[in-house]
């Protein structure tokens, strides 16, 4: 029996989505989401994002994060919502390649991307890679189109893929680049083995001046949001420099984030089965295959390389590194036989699904790396340095309180660390608190939070008596304590034996 097409997308869809939705507040805050959301609170203030290219990352999200935060509160799921939106347009974006592929190809790599840990992981997560995502699917089937067809709106569709991701991220160069060495090693491999079909372009269907719009359009959309909309003018030559620090932080130097070049294949083939398969079937398009398929399997071979090569890898750049993979996935599987593309194409749905659940629900801020069914292994996983949920011991109190005295977001507080987000974000509500690693004259605030090493200073300098509970941030710090203000929370902590500060 056959099933339309849109209800097959609606499916996918609905799965996706309750994937990505579903107690999208589970998780406390990770560092990078907590920098991105205090970046949003800072727009509020200032009324525009000021780009800095050492923090390499576009615009783009912090706009989306404002507007999110806007409109929906200082919350997680305001937070997050923008990369939801982003990874559901992913999707969506994927399904459309049904235009080259077929709507058989374009299912199945959607619903592999749908139901991705990758995908679903940083689709919860507040930070750029979603959007980058969805802008190299957007390029690629802009290029795809002006080949097959030269239509005006393919030309519109390729200026947008790559002024999203210009505005994005840095690493749009490597794409553009696998995108232009892709063509010269097809055209030269087609020397010794030729396409078939060759498909050569298509008549082009615009003109100078439809190329100028679509351009133009582009790139003022980009000055825009780099200058902070003429806010900030003088940002927008971060658009290069940003490479000057790249190049050194992800080529040089690695940051504390090197890894070995099979970082990545090995992440695939513990987290990403259908990438696995599309990455199989590449080797399958060397032999004489459509060239467009081909010139697909060439872009994420050559992504796939290029980012191996580079010694600074985070796991969240996975899930534009395998968009390409799973539509080579697609394409392979929907020309086998339906024995063979049926089973195949359940199993990847199924396992996929299901590790996405795991990762997602119960092992997303688990230290050892978990993978697949072994949350005790220590493998190349999605969670990174993720914040523990031992966080809230510090931050739920604070919260409570003020939700039930809203005078206690005045309170005065201290955080003592060196590293405190995303704690910046979560207490941004609240308007004394001092970030300084100054521990001297501290006299008698409503809590202070600290690294556990600098506990016993911080109660020499403290006036009355303190509840103090220890804690542990993520895996990259050391381990913290918080001290509570009897005075302040006795209504919380009245039947705990307190400990005296060093002031009287």
């Amino acid at each position: 029996m056959n099933v339309h097409p849109r209800i097959v997308f609606l499916l996918i869809m609905l799965v996706a989505a309750f994937l990505r939705l579903w107690v999208l507040d589970l998780r406390p805050p990770h560092f990078d989401e907590g920098v991105n959301g205090w970046f949003a609170d800072q727009m509020t203030e200032k009324g525009f994002y000021r780009y800095d290219p050492a923090n390499y990352h576009g615009p783009l999200h912090m706009y989306a994060t404002f507007v999110s935060q806007t409109l929906g509160g200082r919350n997680l799921w305001a937070l997050r919502l923008p990369a939801v939106l982003a990874s559901l347009l992913t999707i969506w974006a994927i399904w459309r390649f049904w235009e080259f592929f077929g709507v058989r190809a374009a299912g199945m790599a959607a619903a592999f991307a749908a139901v991705s840990p990758g995908f679903v992981f940083f689709g919860r997560y507040a930070i750029h890679e979603s959007w980058m995502a969805f802008f190299l699917a957007v390029t690629l089937h802009g290029i795809l189109g002006v080949w097959q067809r030269g239509s005006r709106r393919d030309l519109y569709w390729l200026c947008a893929g790559v002024a999203g991701m210009v505005l994005t991220k840095e690493t749009y160069v490597i794409h553009l680049v696998a995108f232009g060495a892709a063509f010269g090693v097809l055209w030269g491999w087609q020397k010794v083995i030729d396409s078939e079909p060759p498909c050569p372009m298509a008549p082009w269907h615009f003109w100078a001046g439809d190329i100028a719009r679509g351009v133009g359009v582009a790139v003022a959309v980009v000055l825009l949001f780099y200058s902070g909309f003429l806010l900030d003018v003088k940002s927008v030559s971060g658009l290069w420099k940003t490479f000057g620090y790249w190049f050194h932080t992800g080529v040089v130097d690695g940051a504390g984030h090197g890894k070995p070049m099979y970082y990545w294949l090995v992440l695939m083939m513990l987290w990403e089965l259908g990438a696995l398969v599309g990455f199989l079937a590449c080797f399958y398009y060397i032999g004489r295959s459509d060239a467009r398929v081909r010139w697909l399997a060439i872009v994420a071979g050559g992504t796939l390389l290029a980012f191996s090569f580079i010694p600074y890898k985070t796991p969240w750049c996975m899930v534009s590194i395998i968009v390409p993979f799973l539509l080579v996935a697609g394409v392979f599987l929907a020309s086998r036989p339906i024995f063979v593309w049926l089973p195949v194409g359940g199993v990847v749905c199924f396992v996929g699904l299901l590790q996405s659940c795991l990762l997602n629900f119960f092992w997303y801020d688990s230290d050892r790396n978990p993978s697949f069914l072994d949350r005790n292994a220590n493998r190349p996983s999605y969670v990174y340095v993720h914040t523990y949920k031992e966080i809230y011991t510090a931050v739920a109190p604070l919260l409570d309180k003020a939700r039930r005295d809203a005078s206690f977001y005045h309170a005065p507080g201290y955080v003592l660390m060196k590293s405190e987000y995303p704690l910046p974000w979560m207490l941004g509500d609240f308007t004394n608190i001092a970030y300084t690693e100054d521990e001297n004259q501290l006299d008698a605030p409503a809590f202070v939070i600290c690294e556990r090493e600098k506990a016993e200073g911080v109660l020499a300098e403290l006036r009355g008596e303190y509840c103090r509970k220890d804690f542990k941030l993520h895996a990259a710090t050391v381990p913290c304590t918080v001290f509570f203000n009897k005075q302040w929370f006795s209504d919380v902590f009245g039947d705990e034996t307190p400990e005296r500060g060093g002031r009287e």
